[in-house]
């Protein structure tokens, strides 16, 4: 009997080990390598010497660019993450409506997140180009422009750019998550929402936001990681000119390490990234868990 009782015990852990080991090797022990070049002098082929205390993010901070991408980051993912959310959460209450054709409109609505980033912003960056972009030629076609529009005419205007483009590939990831929250919602609420005399919006606020809050903090968690680490939008577009001034975090730690060897204060860079993810992630679990709590 008591060894069955042990085996019991122990045997969720036994399933749930091959997970920990992957991990442990790809996610925890490159964390804390990172964490250990962060504190160490490394050398601009990429070798790690002695230890070098806060050297490395002394350099980070001190870059003449680090302030400007630190706005930009906060920026990016804050636009981003918050205007995909609301677009996202409109489109999937859209979709979740019973209408001909909703799994065709599901299929299109999925192609941008199914697509390559680098793709994507490729395609962004052909159409709003001013010589032969294709925006320039649709409006100049349709008589709405007498001539072609440089879109791209000072940095803050190519910085919502890609913003725009950041926006547009993450609204379905968000549309998705939320649906699958909107069609775990029993009818029956909305029925007895509805005999009590609630209108759309009083069902909105009352039934629907509060029932699909969890699929929304999983994809606001998610969208702030992976939006804050999106490198293929940025460099594809811009590569960060003028003078880094479109930069963010991940592009400007990758072009202080790969083309400017500086790689003390990219690996800095990184942790101080790390960081603040981590805080931020933290932070809106609270506030979700607590709200949660208070419904």
């Amino acid at each position: 009997m008591n060894t069955i009782l042990i085996r019991h015990k122990w045997e969720p852990y036994l399933w749930l080990l091959p997970s920990l080991l992957l991990m442990t090797v790809f996610v925890v022990f490159p964390i804390l390598i990172v964490f250990r070049m962060s504190f160490s002098e490394i050398s601009r082929s990429g070798v790690m010497g002695g230890f070098a205390g806060f050297k490395n993010f002394i350099d980070a901070v001190n870059d003449k660019a680090f302030g400007t991408v630190m706005k930009n980051t906060a920026v990016w993912v804050v636009s981003v993450v918050g205007l995909s959310t609301l677009f996202g959460f409109i489109v999937a209450m859209v979709l979740n409506a019973d209408f001909h054709g909703r799994k065709i409109a599901r299929s299109i609505v999925v192609f941008p997140w199914a697509t390559s980033l680098v793709i994507q912003a490729s395609v962004w960056n052909y159409i709003i180009k001013y010589e032969y972009g294709n925006l320039n030629n649709v409006l100049l076609n349709l008589g709405i422009l007498k001539n072609a529009v440089n879109w791209r005419t000072t940095y803050q205007i190519e910085f919502a750019w890609e913003c725009g483009v950041g926006i547009f590939v993450t609204i379905p990831f968000v549309t998705f998550c939320v649906l699958a929250g909107l069609q775990s919602i029993d009818a029956a609420y909305y029925e007895a929402a509805t005999v009590d005399g609630a209108g759309f919006w009083k069902k909105l606020r009352h039934v629907t936001l509060p029932l699909v809050r969890p699929s929304l903090t999983v994809s606001t968690v998610l969208n702030i990681i992976y939006v804050f680490n999106s490198f293929p939008i940025v460099y594809t577009i811009t590569k960060g000119a003028p003078a880094n001034k479109t930069d963010t975090l991940i592009t400007l730690l990758y072009m202080r390490a790969f083309y400017d060897q500086k790689k003390g204060a990219a690996t800095a860079m990184s942790v101080i990234g790390f960081v603040i993810l981590c805080i931020a992630a933290g932070l809106y679990m609270v506030i979700s868990m607590r709200g949660e709590e208070e419904l």
